[in-house]
């Protein structure tokens, strides 16, 4: 199968890192956060990891946190953010991970099963839709609706200057009053996006995910690697039906469904996440 592009357009992602105490690590999990977070999202998630003898890299995307911020939309497109992950595989991991995306971590990882099938050893995905379930859906009310801010997220500077006012007051009300974090856990995700580029580049996610929505169906491609599916059912942002009907296209899926947890399951739960990812792993 073609790679969807050549790893050579991909630039270098700053990670943070946790590695097991004693020995050389069993395997490597690289862990994807989504929109508005960076690598801080899996704090909770790499001791649990790295203790249990994994070498664990949580990089920040393509222009979020430390990593670059080219300035284009075209420069978000999915393509590249794959191509940025399997860089960091290729030489960090020896060209082969256990892969976790949550959100637009997940949409990335997703792509990357699909394309680069070498790079993935098992593959685990928290409340982020697979691309062909997404333009099901998105034919009915329930997930057109709750996908408004896409719509909204094209517009140009509008979505930045929201975000940015009142001191980041819709921002931080995502992970106080949504997400459920401390003020101080808050704070921390509020200064990663003081870098005035820093918003522009998460919102050119969805802008350069828009212009190329037409191509997603012709590019869609089986995922043959071992996949937990983990999904907290009071998401506000993706519809249950998302979970469903995958069979066709990821045949080796196992599905957990998590009751009280919402969008926000590693933050929800983090410590049942954790052992649905030892766990998966280790089967």
């Amino acid at each position: 199968m073609p790679e969807l592009t050549p790893v050579d357009h991909s630039i270098p992602l700053h990670f943070d890192e946790a590695r097991p105490a004693r020995g050389e690590p069993t395997s490597h999990v690289v862990l994807l956060h989504g929109f508005p977070e960076f690598s801080y999202a899996w704090r909770r998630q790499l001791p649990a990891l790295a203790a249990a003898g994994y070498r664990t890299l949580a990089p920040d995307l393509r222009g979020y946190g430390r990593s670059p911020r080219p300035p284009r939309v075209c420069d978000y497109r999915i393509d590249l953010l794959v191509a940025d992950v399997v860089s960091l595989i290729d030489r960090e991991c020896g060209g082969r991970a256990h892969l976790v995306g949550h959100d637009w971590g997940g949409v990335i990882a997703w792509w990357l099963a699909m394309h680069h099938p070498r790079a993935v050893d098992r593959l685990v995905i928290l409340n982020a839709p697979h691309p062909a379930a997404y333009l099901r859906e998105l034919r009915r009310p329930a997930q057109l609706l709750r996908s408004w801010y896409i719509l909204f997220f094209q517009l140009p500077w509008l979505p930045e200057f929201m975000m940015r006012s009142n001191d980041f007051a819709s921002l931080r009300r995502v992970f106080t009053d949504d997400a459920r974090l401390s003020a101080e856990e808050a704070e921390n995700y509020v200064t990663a996006f003081r870098d005035r580029r820093s918003l522009t580049a998460a919102v050119n996610y969805y802008r350069a995910a828009f212009r190329g929505v037409r191509a997603t169906a012709a590019r869609t491609r089986k995922i043959d690697a071992p996949t937990l599916l983990v999904w907290g059912e009071r998401d506000r942002y993706l519809v249950p039906g998302l979970t469903r009907g995958l069979a066709p296209w990821v045949p080796d899926l196992r599905i957990e469904r998590l009751p009280r947890a919402t969008h926000w399951i590693h933050h929800d739960e983090p410590g049942r996440v954790n052992e649905l990812l030892l766990s998966f792993l280790r089967s």
